[in-house]
């Protein structure tokens, strides 16, 4: 897979196309149509590539942008955006991708306003639902993915442990290493 999905729902993997947000120059996962195509096949919402334009993408990432600080109003219990809130109630008022049964199995076309719409759909559902007070930001600093903790003690710190996990885990015994302090019982070997 080329994108990740450590949101737990599209309504957080989607804003986390545009990863490290926290940095001074944030990477940008969907930097042609073609990775919007691949992006909403990798999230399940089509089973094929469909064509995406360049004003589609703009359109994809204007909505990304929207729900980005939806999720951060909702997370510390603010209000939202009119802006934002209207963009994402606009996408979600469309049709959504329609599966079908054929002979072979399973199959879902879509077009990008139905993905997009899908997405705002999640969007909706997710904000609206009972999974926001299970919305985290990774505990890695300089990475913005937000995830719904469904840890048992909701201890979940990273969207992923990898790489984020790994990277803080690692930061953290070369940390006790430099002090002196080797494992978890704090004897030096």
């Amino acid at each position: 897979m080329r994108h990740a999905f450590p949101g737990g729902t599209p309504a957080l993997d989607f804003p986390g196309t545009l990863r490290f947000r926290h940095r001074p120059e944030p990477r940008e996962d969907l930097d042609s149509p073609a990775d919007l195509s691949i992006w909403f096949r990798e999230a399940g919402i089509t089973e094929a590539d469909i064509p995406v334009g360049t004003a589609d993408l703009r359109r994809a990432l204007a909505l990304r942008e929207a729900v980005y600080p939806l999720i951060l109003a909702a997370m510390a219990d603010r209000e939202y955006d009119p802006d934002a809130l209207a963009l994402v109630n606009h996408h979600a008022a469309g049709p959504t991708p329609v599966p079908r049964l054929t002979p072979t199995g399973r199959r879902v076309d879509a077009t990008v306003d139905q993905a997009l719409a899908h997405v705002a759909r999640d969007v909706v559902a997710a904000l609206s639902g009972p999974d926001v007070v299970l919305f985290k930001e990774c505990g890695n600093p300089e990475c913005s993915q937000v995830f719904i903790d469904r840890s048992r003690g909701a201890r979940r710190e990273w969207c992923a442990m990898d790489p984020c996990g790994n990277k803080i885990k690692a930061a953290a015994y070369r940390a006790r290493k430099r002090a002196g302090t080797h494992g978890i019982t704090g004897r030096s070997r």
